[in-house]
């Protein structure tokens, strides 16, 4: 199944359409992101695997590959280094986001396949389907759900299925 997130902040579940926070750059072709520009790609992507704060929330009901996140878990943003979109552990010499959040928003955390197969250095890194900041607010890049929307989706969510940035 394709979810679709349409640009203008909307994405259609089971439930009904529910709001989603979008890059504060809005969104771009796939083949014109960088790194750090703050876009969403547009682009359909498979959903890969969740993690979630096992200290904070009860495992999300889903049959995608699942697991809590650790503390010295990362993702590398440098697009010299080897690691490139990737997952790292801390501490890691390259530039990377800190996963193991205090702010809530990486709680549960849905891996988008996002220029991963192989990455293209600078194409973009860690765009995830995470929970959603304040009203709503932009993100770098990523698509944010309130916490309870990105629960209904991955219930429903199977193996196989991608998000439809449109």
């Amino acid at each position: 199944m394709d979810w679709q997130v349409s640009q203008n902040g909307s994405l259609v579940l089971d439930t009904g359409t529910v709001r989603a926070a979008l890059g504060r750059s809005g969104v771009t072709k796939a083949s014109d992101k960088r790194e750090g520009d703050g876009a969403t790609p547009l682009g359909c992507y498979p959903l890969r695997r969740v993690l979630y704060r096992a200290d904070r929330i009860e495992p999300p009901p889903t049959l995608l590959p699942c697991r809590p996140l650790q503390r010295d878990d990362g993702w590398c943003d440098a697009p010299e280094d080897p690691a490139y979109n990737r997952p790292v552990r801390l501490p890691y010499p390259a530039s990377h986001e800190t996963l193991w959040r205090e702010d809530g928003l990486y709680d549960i955390i849905l891996v988008l396949g996002h220029n991963d197969d192989p990455p293209v250095s600078g194409a973009g890194s860690a765009i995830f389907l995470h929970c959603k900041r304040g009203d709503y607010e932009p993100t770098e890049g990523c698509v944010a759900l309130d916490p309870v929307d990105v629960r209904a989706l991955l219930a429903a969510a199977r193996a196989g299925d991608s998000l439809r940035i449109t």
